[in-house]
């Protein structure tokens, strides 16, 4: 099997044939399946990350968040310990670039909140299986932050982004649901 940093470099190398059109077109479908999905409609809160391209889009969704009334949060890492802090948004001004150039909240301008005050995360990844498991960007954050977290998580993710199968280790966290722009999986954990 190939190790994680290979998986990562072919990933990141199909994702970027993705032309910009392609990317709004995708991006657009997915987040008409998160509006449909059961966790979306009664999630009140969300933890979500605001996206780099060639993640899927995010900066819609949170928009539609904020349309619906609901509260976003939104991850500042902390590379002495690959912590994430989360912190509500009202508006993208509340956010700069940060760490590895992440849009991340600025705490002077924003409320720190803890992970039990949302009920729903957007996981990020790079490739994931039907099963759940998904391949992160390295750094270990989602998977040290998923094991306490006791409300829902989804993926999203573009079809190319779905493999047979992938490398893991004993701490790596899997997510119950992934939607695609074609299709949706539920994952046992």
């Amino acid at each position: 099997m190939v190790t994680k940093k290979e998986c990562r470099t072919q990933m990141e190398d199909r994702l970027s044939k993705l032309s910009n059109d392609m990317y709004r077109k995708k991006s657009k479908k997915i987040l008409l399946n998160l509006l449909q999905s059961s966790e979306w409609k009664l999630a009140q809160s969300i933890g979500i990350t605001i996206s780099l391209f060639p993640e899927v889009d995010t900066y819609a969704i949170i928009e539609k968040a904020w349309q619906e009334k609901k509260q976003v949060a939104v991850p500042k890492c902390k590379p002495q310990t690959r912590e994430l802090e989360f912190y509500w948004i009202e508006d993208f001004s509340q956010v700069e670039h940060g760490f590895f150039q992440l849009m991340e909240p600025v705490p002077e301008k924003a409320t720190r909140v803890e992970k039990e005050s949302f009920d729903l995360v957007i996981v990020p990844g790079l490739a994931f299986t039907k099963d759940g498991k998904r391949l992160g960007f390295g750094g270990g954050y989602y998977d040290r932050f998923l094991p306490t977290f006791f409300g829902k998580t989804i993926a999203l993710a573009f079809n190319e982004q779905l493999v047979n199968d992938l490398p893991t280790e004993p701490h790596d966290y899997k997510v119950q649901k992934i939607i695609l722009e074609d299709d949706t999986f539920i994952c046992n954990q």
